[in-house]
């Protein structure tokens, strides 16, 4: 028997039903705080390096963009560090899923030449978050967000 679309596949173990259909509305929490966390740390930890390594890897790698390179490093902090919390919170959940989707996409271009593998600086992480980030702002925040409580998306 196939799945038709729409469909939820039989279950292997239908005593699970229960289980699943409570946790399902939760998935949607874990993978936004996972991915929330993620980036609040990360642009948490560029604001407690100082801006100077971020604008020199900016210079470095991409030269056109000349004397907006401190701007763009503190739209990438702000982008990350406040984008992570909305997402980890769900507010402004999509708006902030997108912009971190845009950003790890330039980054993937930026890191192309070096390969896929991470371990030589290659773009293998930031595609998994750009994919990530994707999923969430074409989700939204999900049952248990604060876009929901608050009735409205942005």
């Amino acid at each position: 028997m196939t799945v038709q679309h729409g469909e939820e596949p039989r279950l292997l173990f239908p005593g699970l039903r229960g289980f699943y259909d409570r946790m399902i509305p939760l998935s949607w929490v874990f993978v936004r705080f996972g991915v929330g966390w993620v980036l609040l740390v990360h642009g948490y930890g560029k604001v407690l390096r100082g801006m100077a390594p971020q604008v020199k890897a900016l210079e470095a790698a991409t030269p056109f963009f000349g004397a907006w390179n401190l701007e763009l490093a503190y739209l990438l902090v702000f982008v990350e560090g406040l984008g992570g919390l909305c997402i980890l919170l769900g507010l402004f959940t999509r708006f902030f899923g997108a912009a971190n989707a845009i950003e790890m996409g330039f980054l993937t271009w930026l890191y192309w030449s070096n390969g896929f593998s991470w371990l030589n600086r290659g773009y293998e992480y930031v595609l998994l978050w750009g994919f990530m980030c994707l999923a969430i702002a074409l989700r939204g925040g999900g049952p248990y967000s604060l876009d929901r409580a608050i009735g409205k998306e942005l």
